[in-house]
């Protein structure tokens, strides 16, 4: 049954993953430039923002000759970064002026960690810069992190790859996704879940907006009679959720519910686009979308 779960998961992504245009309106043919567009939720933490680097300079290394831009979607994380003397675009922006740069093909990456709504509102939106009588001559947007089971095993390898070396055979791994409550893309933790535990029954995925909540994770962690876990983001960057809802002091943070039942708890704050082989999968996606251009 979970197996045909994972199943069910991976054609709902496949067919929610890219979106690729033509436009046929444009009256005479223009000359080809191309640009890539990574988009991300954002972060204000100046320690998380170094992750985008990594991404940053895989992209770049991989398209050298591309226009390379970025966007963060959350308004919030915008604002607190105006603030701090960094102008970052929203995604509509950032399309906006590349349209006006006069840029024909443009590639899509979303940094995000599952199809949710997040990355429904990015889909749509980039859509319509297609529709435009002057809009792109083709437009995909490239899938986010887990978007088929072969993502989920690449992504659970390279996890479990990067875990603490002094962890041992008794000692949890409890790894916090952000999750989507009203979305049914937030099924992928449980898929996600279910993957892990094939290759290491003491590895539990959780979310903080989602399921599994971590009231079940607390339960799992009792059961398996463990002492010592270690809480890792399932996140891009290891941000505001990570640092407070995770490893924050607070009654209510997991490091806190979890040693209020015995069991020691060790953060690492480590967002998902500081492990090279993650990166890898992101830009897999984006060099797939990016085919379809030649």
């Amino acid at each position: 049954m979970k197996k045909l779960a994972i199943v069910i998961l991976s054609a709902l992504v496949l067919c929610l993953g890219w979106v690729g245009q033509g436009h046929s309106g444009h009256g005479e043919k223009r000359q080809v430039k191309k640009a890539i567009l990574l988009v991300a939720f954002g972060t204000s933490i100046p320690r998380a923002q170094k992750a985008f680097d990594h991404i940053d300079k895989a992209v770049k290394e991989t398209f050298p000759r591309v226009e390379v831009r970025w966007a963060f979607t959350s308004k919030i994380i915008r604002k607190k970064l105006a603030k701090q003397g960094k102008l970052l675009d929203s995604p509509v922006v950032a399309l906006s002026r590349l349209m006006e740069e006069g840029y024909t093909h443009v590639a899509v990456l979303s940094l995000h960690t599952i199809a949710g709504e997040e990355f429904h509102d990015l889909y749509v939106n980039a859509h319509k810069f297609v529709e435009m009588e002057e809009g792109f001559e083709r437009l995909l947007v490239a899938r986010p992190l887990l978007s088929s089971h072969t993502d989920l095993v690449r992504v659970a390898k390279a996890m479990i790859k990067h875990f603490p070396k002094d962890r041992t055979k008794r000692d949890a791994v409890v790894l916090m996704g952000h999750g989507s409550a009203h979305h049914p893309a937030d099924f992928t933790y449980m898929a996600m879940n279910y993957v892990f535990w094939e290759m290491d029954p003491l590895v539990f995925v959780g979310t903080v907006e989602g399921r599994p909540t971590i009231e079940q994770i607390l339960s799992k962690l009792k059961t398996a009679k463990v002492k010592k876990a270690f809480l890792v983001p399932l996140m891009s960057v290891a941000g505001d959720h990570a640092i407070n809802d995770m490893a924050g002091p607070e009654p209510d943070s997991w490091k806190s519910v979890i040693e209020n039942v015995g069991i020691k708890a060790i953060p690492i704050l480590k967002g998902t686009a500081e492990y090279p082989e993650v990166v890898d999968i992101w830009v897999d996606h984006l060099k797939r979308a990016f085919s379809h251009f030649n």
